[in-house]
């Protein structure tokens, strides 16, 4: 059995970080939680909630007394402006003790990401997640107004992954040798339509939900009205009109770290049926 341990997450109240806090939690070991407010945090009671923020390193320095290992993320302050203090925070880290340090790569090259590679003073593993399943939870006011999700592209394939998944492959690496040096792109254990992810939901809340498939010329119109910068919206039109073979290709990387097969979807869907129902939502508005 591993040794219970110390780790600190930063990004801890995100959709990722959250998971990764979890994860730790349900293996035993002892959590320290890095949020920007501590009063907002919304954390389980047994977790460590410290104040500190990523774009200050200085800051963390009480965060990172007595643990082993570190969990970060590549955005910061305020706007989530790439994290420039890497080399500062991997320093503090080692003066600390840190021994294993994970990074969520963020899509692309990040100044944090690339200190981290180059740091030969801890054990770090980069954290390569494709599409979450919980981008879904974007069409639940849709779903919930008029039974419907509108998209584009909707043939496109996904090999989306549960952020449970992504959290337990963080909370392995954090906590146990072997994963010195790694790139684990993590996905879920199939590949998914637009299509088959409706039915999934549909079939999690117990209601028939439409598929409306938009043009490409509606989709970008709709992405303006929302007011989705330019950049943006080309992003969103090769994401979804060319998804790259790494997002559409299935791998066994949950079941190799963690030892349990990647979640599905259906599974996902069951989880978090009360968004998508008018109950639901009533109930968390």
């Amino acid at each position: 059995m591993t040794q219970t341990q110390r780790i600190l997450v930063t990004g801890s109240t995100g959709t990722v970080g959250r998971q990764v806090v979890a994860e730790l939690l349900a293996r035993g070991h002892v959590v320290r939680a890095l949020t920007r407010d501590a009063a907002r945090a919304d954390l389980p009671a047994d977790v460590e909630v410290v104040q500190g923020d990523l774009s200050a390193p200085d800051s963390l320095i009480p965060a990172l007394e007595g643990v082993t290992g570190i969990h970060l993320i590549t955005f910061g302050g305020a706007y989530f402006a790439p994290l420039g203090s890497g080399p500062r925070i991997l320093e503090l880290a080692r003066e600390a003790g840190v021994r294993r340090v994970t990074v969520l790569h963020g899509g692309g090259p990040s100044p944090l990401e690339d200190a981290v590679r180059a740091d030969d003073g801890v054990d770090w593993t980069v954290l390569m997640p494709v599409e979450f399943m919980a981008n879904a939870l974007e069409w639940a006011d849709g779903i919930v107004a008029s039974g419907e999700v509108r998209e584009p592209f909707v043939s496109r394939l996904s090999a989306m992954v549960h952020e449970g998944d992504i959290g337990a492959v963080a909370a392995v690496a954090l906590t146990e040798e072997g994963h010195a040096g790694q790139e684990y792109v993590i996905t879920g254990p199939e590949l998914l339509t637009v299509g088959d992810k409706v039915a999934a939901i549909a079939a999690a809340r117990g209601r028939d939900i439409a598929l409306v498939e938009l043009t490409e010329e509606q989709a970008v119109a709709r992405w303006r009205a929302a007011g989705h910068p330019e950049d943006v919206i080309g992003f969103l039109l090769e994401a979804y009109g060319n998804t790259p073979e790494v997002g559409r290709t299935v791998l066994d990387t949950v079941e190799k770290v963690t030892g349990s097969p990647a979640r599905s979807f259906a599974r996902w869907a069951a989880e978090h049926a009360d968004a998508f129902s008018v109950t639901g939502a009533a109930g968390t508005a």
